[in-house]
C-alpha cells in the first residue's frame, strides 16, 4: 500500500484520544512511507493527521470541495491540495488515488465516506481494503451493527469481510495488507444474489 485515505472528522472534541489518535494514524503513515490522501482541511481530527504526518515527512494529499475550502480552512502545507467541484468528485479522486481506506472517529461525514467506499467494495467499484480504526472503542456499537447486518443477510457472507477493524493501527495495517479481495455483485450471478 503506498497511498491509505484516511476518512477523519473537522471537529475537534473534547477527550483529546481522538486529536491524538489522528496523529498517531499520520506519525505511522509517513514512518512507514504511505502517503496519506484526506479531506484537506486543517482544523480537527483532519488537520491533526495531516500535521503529524507532515512533521513526519510523509506525503500528503489534500482534496476538498471548492464549496468548504473556506468552511474547513483548507491546509495549504499539504503536498498536494485537490480543490473539486463537490463531494462525488472528492470520493472517486480518493479512491483513484489510494490503494485502501482508513476510517478513525468522526461524524456523519466520515460515516458516508466509509459506507460509500463499503459499499463500492461490495458492487465491485474497486478492490481495496477498508479499514476501521477503534480507538477507545468509538466504533464499538458501529461494528455490532456491521455484525448484526452480516447475521441477518443484508450482507453476504462473500461481503461480510470488507469491513477490516481493529483497535490497534499496526494491526489494522497488517490486516489491510492481507487483504484478499471478494466476489463482487458484478461477477455474481443472479441466482447467487
Amino acid at each position: 500500500m503506498k497511498r491509505l485515505a484516511v476518512y477523519c472528522g473537522s471537529a475537534t472534541p473534547a477527550d483529546p484520544i481522538y486529536i491524538e489518535c489522528a496523529r498517531m494514524v499520520g506519525r505511522t503513515l509517513a514512518g512507514r512511507g504511505i502517503g496519506l490522501v484526506y479531506g484537506g482541511g486543517r482544523l480537527g481530527l483532519m488537520g491533526a493527521v495531516a500535521d503529524a504526518a507532515l512533521e513526519a515527512g510523509g506525503e500528503v494529499i489534500g482534496v476538498i470541495p471548492e464549496a468548504l475550502v473556506n468552511a474547513e480552512v483548507a491546509h495549504r502545507g499539504c503536498t498536494e491540495l485537490h480543490v473539486v467541484a463537490n463531494m462525488h468528485q472528492r470520493k472517486q479522486l480518493f479512491t483513484d488515488l489510494s490503494d485502501g481506506f482508513v476510517t478513525i472517529p468522526g461524524g456523519v461525514g466520515t460515516m458516508d465516506e466509509l459506507w460509500e467506499a463499503v459499499s463500492w467494495s461490495q458492487l465491485g467499484y474497486h478492490d481495496k481494503p477498508v479499514g476501521l480504526l477503534n480507538a477507545g472503542g468509538y466504533y464499538d456499537h458501529l461494528i455490532a451493527f456491521n455484525r448484526h447486518m452480516i447475521e441477518t443477510g443484508f450482507i453476504r457472507a462473500q461481503h461480510a469481510g470488507i469491513l477490516i477493524h481493529a483497535d490497534n493501527f499496526d494491526t489494522l495495517l497488517e490486516r489491510m495488507a492481507a487483504y484478499e479481495p471478494h466476489d463482487t455483485i458484478f461477477r455474481m450471478k443472479a441466482a447467487n444474489l
